[in-house]
């Protein structure tokens, strides 16, 4: 290969090098021998320990401009104020996987070239972060559900001393180790067992955000008997209670006439969140604590075990109850629909 660099060129390049107290200078200058000395790029990489594309840009600037010093990298003073505002919008729309990606769409938007590491950097200081983004139901009602939170403000606001309202639903917890987050240490590809079974506990439950009693029922199958029997339960639970306010969402076996016929012959009044709003039902919470205290990370050899499990967590509630406190409540999460 035939060299670009003059001897003089390599002899001042060398003593700069010696001389330099920057580390990042000194790697463009490593990067513009080595390439002169006829390495490829990705070798030049492994050898200074960092990437390909950065080994690209190195020897590019000086080629270009004889440019060693780095610059701002990924700062605001190299894409202008209305680029920045651009990309940033841009980025709100869109969800990359690779920061390569975004220096692909600068490249090709605004003509501007940045590094793996310099757009990293641009990313951290205008406040995005690597993280999954939050799901939300696709046929959620924005609107329906700000109806909900406003008439369950008037409920509130009306409600008599005597009257309660709980939250319910049911879920359906089923016999596999559910993976979740949590601290590993560096290096380690720790590993979990698994299990193929397909079995499931089925559950009513309900949950008062003042009080933080909840009341649940296992049951074979969620369906109209099985409701009547946890509805039965609930005016037990509060025996004080001239209504009890329960609020469910629109699954089948909560809106069947012969269930509707029953609940009408009880202290209790059903109201339906709009459909698709989980974000509106505390109690979707506490199914979550349940599976951090119960199913994350754990592995049940036997389908007992995992019931066990399970119905441990609701007999031992009390055990829970400053979790249960400190994260249920009706402060509801407004949903952000793209």
């Amino acid at each position: 290969m035939e060299r670009f660099l003059s001897s003089a060129e390599r002899t001042q390049l060398i003593k700069s090098h010696r001389k330099e107290r920057d580390k990042r200078i000194c790697d463009r200058i490593k990067a513009v021998l080595l390439h002169d000395d006829g390495y490829k790029d990705s070798e030049i990489a492994r050898i200074l320990l960092i990437d390909d594309e950065t080994v690209r840009r190195h020897i590019k600037d000086y080629v270009d401009r004889h440019k060693l010093a780095p610059g701002n990298g990924g700062s605001t003073g190299y894409l202008s104020q209305a680029e920045t505002m651009a990309l940033q919008g841009h980025l709100r729309e869109k969800t990359y996987l690779y920061v390569k990606e975004i220096c692909a769409y600068v490249t090709l938007r605004f003509g501007k070239h940045y590094s793996i590491s310099g757009m990293t950097k641009w990313l951290h200081a205008n406040q995005f972060r690597y993280k999954k983004p939050h799901g939300v139901p696709a046929k959620a009602d924005k609107e329906k559900q700000v109806a909900f939170m406003e008439r369950y403000t008037e409920l509130k606001s009306t409600l008599k001393p005597d009257e309660v309202i709980v939250f319910g639903d049911n879920v359906h917890p089923q016999h596999q180790t559910k993976l979740a987050y949590g601290w590993i240490k560096k290096g380690i590809r720790k590993a979990e067992k698994m299990t193929a079974c397909q079995k499931r506990v089925n559950l009513i439950g309900a949950i008062n955000v003042n009080t933080h009693q909840v009341e649940y029922q296992r049951v074979d199958w969620v369906n109209k008997e099985s409701m009547q029997a946890f509805a039965q339960q609930l005016c037990k639970a509060y025996p004080h209670a001239s209504t009890v306010h329960w609020i469910l969402d629109n699954a089948g076996y909560h809106k069947g006439k012969e269930f509707l016929a029953f609940i009408k012959t009880t202290r209790i009044k059903i109201h339906y969140l709009p459909p698709y709003s989980p974000n509106l039902n505390p109690i979707e919470r506490l199914w979550k604590i349940m599976h951090e205290q119960v199913t994350y990370n754990r592995y049940y050899p036997k389908f007992g075990d995992f019931t066990e499990g399970i119905i441990h967590f609701f007999e031992n509630i009390e055990a829970y109850k400053s979790i249960i406190q400190s994260r249920i409540n009706d402060n509801f999460q407004k949903l952000q629909i793209p």
